[in-house]
């Protein structure tokens, strides 16, 4: 991964850095101009107070990832963005404990998220950086773990002699003057996913995170595919190989969410497994969580609902009962129209609406142009009227705007 330049972190990695770090509060974006003035009075350098301000920063948007832990923790912009929740994290590093795994390789441990959660269950961790301020970073994150060791090496070329777990987090983005883009061919990852491959072939342990983007057609034989979702956004698929495979799992989707977990497995090929029969928009409308979609899963919670696809290549469900699932969110149908933006201006306004929630599949239709066009003048101007929530999609030929109420 390549980052920020290690100047912006050397300055913290001192006794009066690290200190006038801890002194802080959290940061609040109103109070920085202040401070700045204020730290440079004290006699503080300017490298130094831009070093802390930019860290303070940083942990306090770090903490929806890492919770209290971040207040003791060393980032940099772009290894925060690719970090790995600890929620989630935790749930990596159990597999390689439940296997039996003693000592792993985390290989591109970033800023050492995953590295923290596997130290905290006892397991031996060499955890291995390419970029230099990130090491450091990561260096300073796990100093509370003594079963940790941080590397600063290439994943591809350092020695695994007696490491029988392996962890990847490839770097997904190349980072440049101009902030960082994404990149989409696994093999120009870093590492590579030919190299996580190799490693699998060796009979060690190996998980990987991956982007939850990832096609079907790139997911390697023998793994289990397992796509994470956190509050309902979809955050990676992690591949798992050998003793942190689960038996007859081939592909999973894991619901974490405000009241718990949930997750629907299968193990069937991708493409293969049940197909749910095409019906009419009736009843409820189920619109599934998006490691279900990513993981192909949708037939599978349409027979659990008892319910139909309403295009059997788009992944809206109907069922005529609600049912309480964790897989997908319900809303109750009022009315299917035809797709139709003066008639849709009409019905906005014989029904008094000033609040217009659109979502949309299988139309290419502008959610935000659209609701433009329906409530002239924006919605600021109509919040004393009453809010509705339009789905927007196409059942075969036709397109339909159906008027539903979130259950």
């Amino acid at each position: 991964m390549t980052d920020a330049p290690q100047e912006h972190i050397a300055p913290i990695l001192t006794p009066e850095g690290w200190e006038l770090l801890a002194s802080l509060g959290p940061y609040r974006e109103d109070e920085a101009f202040r401070l700045t003035a204020s730290l440079r009075k004290a006699g503080h350098s300017p490298e130094l107070v831009s070093a802390v301000l930019t860290q303070s920063r940083l942990r306090t948007k770090a903490e929806a990832k890492f919770g209290e832990f971040a207040r003791q923790m060393i980032f940099t912009k772009a290894g925060l963005e690719q970090a790995t929740r600890l929620t989630v994290a935790a749930r990596h590093a159990q597999r390689f404990a439940e296997a039996g795994i003693g000592h792993v390789a985390d290989l591109g441990c970033g800023l050492g998220a995953d590295s923290m959660a596997l130290a905290s269950l006892d397991l031996v961790v060499t955890a291995v950086e390419m970029d230099e301020a990130t090491a450091a970073c990561a260096t300073m994150n796990l100093i509370p773990f003594r079963n940790a060791t941080v590397v600063h090496s290439d994943a591809t070329s350092v020695s695994l002699e007696g490491v029988d777990g392996v962890w990847l987090d490839p770097a997904r983005r190349t980072t440049s003057t101009s902030g960082t883009k994404r990149i989409w061919d696994p093999e120009d990852f870093s590492p590579p996913l030919s190299f996580v491959e190799s490693l699998a072939g060796s009979g060690r342990a190996v998980g990987v995170k991956m982007g939850p983007g990832m096609p079907h057609d790139s997911v390697p034989a023998g793994c289990e595919a397992q796509w994470v979702s956190v509050g309902g956004d979809v955050t990676e698929v992690a591949l798992w190989f050998n003793a942190v495979r689960r038996p007859g799992v081939r592909r999973a989707a894991l619901v974490l969410g405000p009241l718990g977990s949930a997750e629907l497995t299968s193990g069937e090929d991708f493409g293969a497994g049940p197909v749910a029969p095409v019906g009419p928009v009736e009843g409820y409308l189920y619109e599934p969580d998006g490691a279900v979609i990513r993981a192909g899963l949708v037939a599978d919670v349409a027979l659990q609902l008892g319910g139909h696809l309403v295009d059997e290549h788009i992944a809206y469900i109907c069922a005529p009962g609600l049912h309480d699932t964790p897989f997908a969110k319900a809303y109750r149908v009022l009315e299917v129209m035809p797709f139709n933006v003066k008639a849709l201006k009409a019905w906005v306004k014989d029904q008094g609406i000033g609040v217009l929630d659109i979502k949309k599949r299988g139309m290419a239709v502008t959610p935000e142009e659209l609701r433009k066009q329906l409530l002239p003048g924006g919605s600021a101007k109509h919040k004393d009227k009453k809010a509705a929530t339009l789905v927007l999609t196409r059942i075969g030929e036709d397109r339909v705007a159906v008027s539903v109420d979130p259950v």
